[in-house]
Parts: structure tokens; sequence; C-alpha cells
């Protein structure tokens, strides 16, 4: 979710009982985990990460529980780096591949990405059936990524072998979320079918498959050439054509039907799958 998971976002997010997320590589990186009060229950994301982020690596793990990295091939002098600091590993990852990378790099644990998710997407296989291979390689615990929007979907996820689940399109419409109005009500009125993979908004990410909704790509479409097919996303303070950004959404967002807090939004997912899985179906 970049630039989205603010400081507030993920503290509200842990506050109600879940890992709350940063993205690690937003500037300054010191004034973001200056917000993080001791002892909070939140990680940090590398996107793209680098041996330039090494220092900034080395930060995060020491101030932060969790570090995790995505879309590079797992390394292991990055998972020392986080151990080092004190912090638990993850990569998020596409293929049943690059979990067994990821397990030999040391890390903790693993998230299975499915096709499904909103943002960035680094597989082509379908969360259920990547749970599948990626449990057939590795015994870390998988957090499972992509489609999950409901209690039931992460009913579902849990019953298929995940220990966890990722929730990030409902949460672009959370109240603490710093997207762009026009962004969310987007997501209030779309279904699943109201999203694409595509690479079209890929200017200085190019060859990234990146799920957005299709209004975004139609939209861009239509400016033609007065069109920047950048991979930011619209903030609030955004003053442009909102309408054309990258506005990325899972295949989840048909559970999006109103701004929630994060509280809610937690409360409301945890009594759905817990009422789901105490349902004994013979």
């Amino acid at each position: 979710m970049g630039g989205i998971t603010t400081a507030d976002l993920a503290l509200a997010v842990a506050s109600s009982g879940a890992l709350g997320m940063l993205s690690a590589k937003e500037t300054p990186l010191s004034e973001l985990l200056d917000a993080v009060p001791v002892g909070a229950v939140i990680g940090g994301n590398f996107l793209r990460p680098g041996r330039e982020d090494f220092p900034a690596v080395q930060e995060a793990a020491a101030r932060l529980p969790y570090v995790e990295c995505f879309w590079a091939e797992p390394d292991p002098e990055l998972v020392r780096i986080i151990h080092a600091g004190g912090a638990l590993a993850g990569w998020q990852v596409g293929s049943a591949r690059e979990a067994l990378a990821a397990e030999n790099a040391g890390c903790d644990l693993i998230v299975a990405q499915g096709v499904e998710a909103g943002g960035h997407v680094r597989g082509t296989l379908g969360l259920l059936p990547l749970l599948d291979e990626v449990r057939a390689v590795t015994s870390l615990p998988i957090v499972a990524a992509g489609g999950i929007g409901t209690g039931h979907a992460m009913a579902g996820a849990l019953a298929a072998g995940a220990e966890a689940v990722r929730v990030g399109t409902r949460f672009m419409a959370a109240t603490e979320s710093t997207a762009h109005p026009a962004y969310i009500d987007g997501l209030l009125r779309s279904g699943a079918e109201d999203t694409i993979l595509t690479t079209a908004f890929g200017d200085g990410w190019p060859h990234a498959p990146h799920r957005v909704l299709k209004s975004a790509l139609v939209a861009g479409e239509a400016l033609g050439t007065k069109q920047v097919w950048t991979p930011d996303w619209p903030s609030v303070t955004y003053t442009g054509a909102v309408e054309a950004r990258a506005l990325y959404a899972g295949q989840s967002v048909g559970g999006v039907r109103e701004r929630q807090s994060a509280a809610e939004i937690v409360a409301e997912l945890v009594g759905e799958a817990e009422m789901r899985l105490t349902q004994t179906v013979y």
C-alpha cells in the first residue's frame, strides 16, 4: 500500500490486535519510525530492496519487531541484517520457487501473494493453488495475501493452510487512510470484475504487473499524450486527474462497501472468520 500506510493507519491496525505494516522505504525513514511507540506491533516492508538499502533495513530491524522484503530475490545478507537487529524476517513471494529461496535465505515466515492481489503482483497463480504449492516446499509459517477482503475469505485461506492473512484493499478505505476521496469512491463502487492486471502504470518500473481499477486505465487512455503513467497513487492532497492515476485495488474490492475505521475492519474480519471456522460441514 506504499505511502498510504502512514504511522496513524499502521498504529490503528496494531491497536486493534492485528499487525500494522509500514512502507519502510518512505522518506525520511527515521521520522516515520519516530512516530511508532516502542513495543508497537508494527512491521516494515521494503519494496525492491538493494544493497543501498542495507543501512535503512538495519535501522528498521532495530526499531520494529518484523521486517519484510518484496519484489527482489530472497537475499541471505538482508535476512542476516534483519536478524542482527533483533527482528523477524519475512519475504513476500509469488511462487513455490521463491518460497523455497526465502526459506533457504533464513526467513522466519513467508507471505504468499496470489494474483488476485492489488498493487504490484509478483506471481501468476491464484491464492489457493499457490498456498498448496508453497506449503509443499516449506514448513515455515505462511501469510496468505491476495483477494482477502471479508471474514469468509479470511477463513478460507486459514482453512487452506495459511497461518495468517494479509489485507490491503479494505484498509485503503479506512478512515485513517490518506487515499484521495475520489479514489475511495472508486473502490466503494467496484467489484472484482472492475479490476485489471496491467503494466500500464509502469513509468520508472517497467515489466512489473500491477492490479488497478479498470476505470483508471480507461481514464488514462482518454487523456492521450497528457497522461503520465506513473505508479504513484493519488493521496488526499493530489489536485490532478485522480481518476487517471494508479488506483490500486485487489479482487477483494467487493468487500469495500463503506468507510470504516481500522478497528471496525479488523473486528468485522475476525468476527466473520471465527464464525465461519466454527461451522462444521459434513
